[in-house]
């Protein structure tokens, strides 16, 4: 781990030990706060960067834990999942809700859980990378251990 860890990337790999991760927290020399910065800078594919986004859902916040290779149908995802409306969260509700900046946003390290929607696109990657609080970190991890860390609910997020 660098010494140039924030606050939030240390929660973050404080939440990642207590779930027996063992992935490191990756400080990156340019910021990546988009699915393919990030891949580019790791070398690999953009479908294997989990981009975390926050909706609301029936005016309650959902992490969805995306491959970097989908865009989020809100609509069918709605309907998966039983709910009235899914529409992008602004700024300060993202940061209301996870603690964390867009662009940074991690799969855990909030300030409460989240209900958290897992694309299962991702299980396609023997290893993905998700941010770890801000856009100048990441982290690699299995598709197992991101469903286990944000008790997520596996679906499909595109039509």
């Amino acid at each position: 781990m660098s010494a140039n860890l924030t606050d939030r990337n240390l929660i973050v790999s404080e939440r990642l030990r207590a779930a027996g991760i063992p992935g490191e927290i990756v400080v990156l020399p340019e910021s990546a706060s988009t699915a393919q910065q990030a891949a580019d800078a790791l070398g690999v594919e953009v479908g294997a960067i989990a981009n975390s986004l926050v909706f609301l859902c029936d005016g309650d916040p959902l992490l969805v834990m995306t491959s970097g290779a989908h865009r989020v149908d809100t609509a069918a995802l709605a309907e998966r999942l039983g709910a009235g409306m899914i529409g992008r969260a602004k700024p300060d509700q993202v940061r209301g809700a996870t603690g964390q900046v867009i662009g940074g946003v991690s799969p855990t390290g909030h300030p409460h859980p989240l209900r958290t929607i897992v694309d299962v696109d991702l299980a396609r990657y023997p290893q993905i990378w998700a941010a770890g609080g801000t856009a100048h970190t990441v982290f690699p991890l299995t598709y197992d251990e991101l469903v286990a860390l944000t008790s997520g609910e596996e679906h499909p997020v595109t039509g």
